[in-house]
């Protein structure tokens, strides 16, 4: 569902910024618009962002090699990263120049209905790409909330779709709200400070989407209650005393990593211990479909079986 939402999500974004980007163009030729153009070069970059997503989960795909053992699934999480670098140094470097540029020579917006029109149209595009990504993500969300559901989530598509749309339509709005500012005041440094805003805009949700999914390329782990859960389905085993320690990673947004070492029964023959371990990799691949990767330890626990030592001798006293 993750796959197949994340895919939908960003062909919608992709489909919307395409058309956009465009007529932004258009509108930036005709009014000579800072905001336009600080627009149509927003779009263009969401367009390109969009290809690097798509290129990024196809890349994914690939099947395991000696050279990676654990396949690609961090191609998505490359390929994210990527798209807040060109985020920024694209959309956000570039509008703030212009922008500023604009405020010290500013210029009258000439021929404004064309830029009251094609805001208008790439809101409505844009509220419909938003839509979409909001849909797809709420069939993941499971209840949490969206900060949650950003900073958490492991496939980084949705995340970014949904930050890139949302920056797209408050950056409408105040291309919007500059460009009105410019013909009703006939000052076109209003321009400017709306491109200015769309510049600092669009450096935030960078930063925000840079931090995010270099956490996921550094190696981000299942999260408490996962963990909890993990722990409670290897103990429910028989064969297994207790879990030792665990170290759980995800190597792709659909593909965790387990190794964990677990106590065994001193009584238990290398069979039984053997079928403890088949039960207790099939008891967390049924509740965890992404844990695709198990590495189980056996170990006997020494200290939990080491003879008890009489309270005198502890405290040095001779027993009698």
């Amino acid at each position: 569902m993750s796959a197949e939402g994340g895919t939908k999500a960003i062909v919608a974004a992709l489909a919307a910024n395409l058309g956009i980007a465009v007529a932004k163009g258009v509108a930036f030729v005709f009014t000579g618009s800072s905001s336009m153009l600080a627009e149509s070069i927003h779009s263009v970059a969401d367009s390109g962002n969009q290809g690097l997503l798509l290129l990024g989960r196809k890349r994914s795909e690939r099947e395991r090699s000696p050279r990676h053992p654990f396949g690609y699934g961090r191609e998505r999480f490359f390929y994210a990263f990527v798209v807040a670098v060109v985020l920024f140094t694209v959309g956000s470097a570039f509008s703030l120049y212009e922008g500023v540029h604009k405020v010290l020579d500013p210029h009258e917006v000439e021929s404004p209905g064309w830029a009251f029109g094609v805001l208008v149209i790439a809101i409505v595009l844009e509220g419909f790409s938003f839509r979409t990504a909001i849909k797809e993500s709420n069939q993941l969300r499971a209840g949490r909330s969206w900060v949650q559901f950003v900073r958490r989530a492991k496939a980084p598509e949705l995340p970014v779709v949904l930050l890139e749309d949302l920056g797209a339509l408050v950056g409408l709005v105040l291309a919007l709200l500059g460009v009105t500012m410019a013909v009703v005041t006939g000052d076109g440094v209003w321009d400017g400070v709306g491109t200015v805003c769309i510049g600092a805009l669009l450096g935030i949700i960078a930063v925000i989407l840079a931090i995010e999914t270099k956490s996921l390329l550094i190696g981000e782990g299942a999260d408490a209650e996962q963990e909890t859960r993990i722990i409670e389905a290897l103990e429910s085993v028989d064969q297994v005393d207790r879990v030792i320690h665990i170290r759980t990673e995800y190597v792709g947004p659909e593909e965790m990593l387990i190794a964990a070492k677990i106590a065994v029964f001193h009584d238990d023959t290398a069979a039984e211990v053997a079928r403890g371990i088949d039960a207790a990799e099939a008891r967390i691949r049924a509740e965890f479909p992404e844990a695709r990767l198990i590495y189980l330890e056996p170990a006997l626990d020494e200290a939990d079986h080491r003879p008890a030592v009489p309270a005198e001798d502890s405290e040095g006293a001779t027993p009698a």
